[in-house]
């Protein structure tokens, strides 16, 4: 047998079959509130996270970054929410999936829609918008789209209140007029506070507000810490240690007939600064050719091809990532459930032609189009554990 060199060698693609599909129907972010929802007696709600003990009474509170993975790493940090891991998840001691691409306007239209992607139709960070061509930042929700037509479909908050349960959401002042909220989060009343003890403060109050009550509340500094700084710096420790002490806060004034379900919307990753784990599509003829729009974010790629080169991007972008990364065409990512059990047929145009989703700690960066997204520290967006894994931490009263 004739001797093997490293020219010989053919690295096969990692298969679009392998990649870890989000828990959609049954453990996924789109689950929960359909879950919190039916146990309150709301219409049209199912519950599919079978752990979870119906209450009169339930608030979500949302720590924007804090991943499953992340958490436990850090019990020090963290001492009450550690202590609470063993309930994660009606007491199985597991966690939820984020939904793909794990990022966090893509969960929280899926937490407050009850939705996968596919059918809410927020597929990414940016994604191309089908009527004009252009990108649009989903988070930012810029250039300006109509965010009824983007988004069509009540949030479970407007179905609860329309049930005549008590509904609020408590978060920053800023997020009040924003579309995200619109498409997302409204219904009820909404209450802007800017510190964390003031918002935790408040929503025990609007949970004791009524006999059955739904109550989200939110807190975004997790998150920067760890883009700025990265998940194992002094600063984003400080905030884990801070967040920690607002969820015990919040949890010694719940009301009676209660539950508090501690969450996030993705975890996260460092990655490192050098040209092996960030390339740079900016510097790279072989990925840039044949593509008009690159979408989504370092982590979760959504491609948009010239018309006619969809097969020829396809098999670039595979033959030069597919060791770390799981590269699809569009009908691939669909077929293996990337987005969810179905796409809406308004969605299908805002994924990209070619869709790539790391499996190694690498970026895709773009030095020129992306300057500040390509500097940050720490990422998310794919379906490793560190992304995808996030906690549903539960205290009851």
């Amino acid at each position: 047998m004739a001797h093997l060199t490293a020219w010989d060698h053919h690295p096969e693609p990692l298969a679009v079959d392998s990649a870890p599909v989000p828990e959609y129907g049954s453990g996924s972010l789109a689950d929960l509130l359909p879950t919190l929802a039916a146990g309150m007696g709301v219409p049209g709600m199912t519950a599919t996270i079978p752990e979870l003990v119906p209450a009169d009474r339930n608030c979500v509170f949302l720590i924007d970054g804090l991943g499953w993975e992340q958490l436990r790493a850090h019990p020090e940090d963290a001492p009450f929410m550690t202590s609470l891991l063993a309930s994660s998840r009606g007491g199985t001691g597991r966690p939820l999936t984020a939904g793909y691409p794990a990022t966090t306007a893509v969960s929280l239209a899926s937490i407050g829609t009850g939705l996968p992607p596919g059918a809410h139709g927020l597929p990414g960070y940016t994604v191309r918008n089908p009527a004009t061509g252009e990108l649009m930042n989903q988070l930012r929700w810029q250039p300006w789209t109509e965010p009824g037509v983007w988004q069509p479909y009540p949030t479970v908050f407007q179905r609860a209140h329309e049930a005549g349960v008590h509904t609020s959401q408590v978060t920053s002042p800023s997020f009040e007029s924003t579309p995200l909220t619109k498409v997302a989060l409204s219904g009820g009343s909404f209450h802007g506070r800017l510190t964390g003890e003031e918002r935790v403060d408040l929503a025990a109050e609007q949970l004791a507000a009524a006999d059955r009550s739904l109550v989200y509340t939110y807190y975004a500094e997790v998150d920067g810490a760890g883009h700025r700084y990265g998940v194992d710096s002094d600063t984003w420790r400080g905030q884990l240690m801070y967040v920690d002490r607002l969820v015990q806060r919040l949890a010694e004034q719940l009301p009676p007939r209660s539950a508090l379900y501690v969450t996030a919307d993705h975890g996260m990753l460092d990655v490192p600064f050098d040209e092996q784990h960030r390339i740079d599509f900016d510097e790279d003829w072989e990925l840039r050719a044949g593509v008009a729009l690159l979408g989504g974010e370092g982590r979760a790629r959504h491609v948009y091809a010239l018309p006619g080169a969809e097969n020829d991007v396809l098999t670039c972008w595979r033959e030069v990532l597919g060791e770390q990364f799981w590269v699809a065409s569009r009908d691939e990512a669909i077929a293996a459930g990337w987005f969810g059990p179905r796409i809406d047929e308004r969605v299908y145009g805002r994924i990209g032609d070619v869709v790539a989703a790391a499996r190694d700690d690498v970026l895709i960066i773009a030095s020129e189009r992306e300057p500040k997204e390509s500097a940050m520290v720490g990422n998310h967006g794919s379906m490793t554990p560190a992304e995808q894994l996030v906690p549903l931490l539960e205290v009851r009263s």
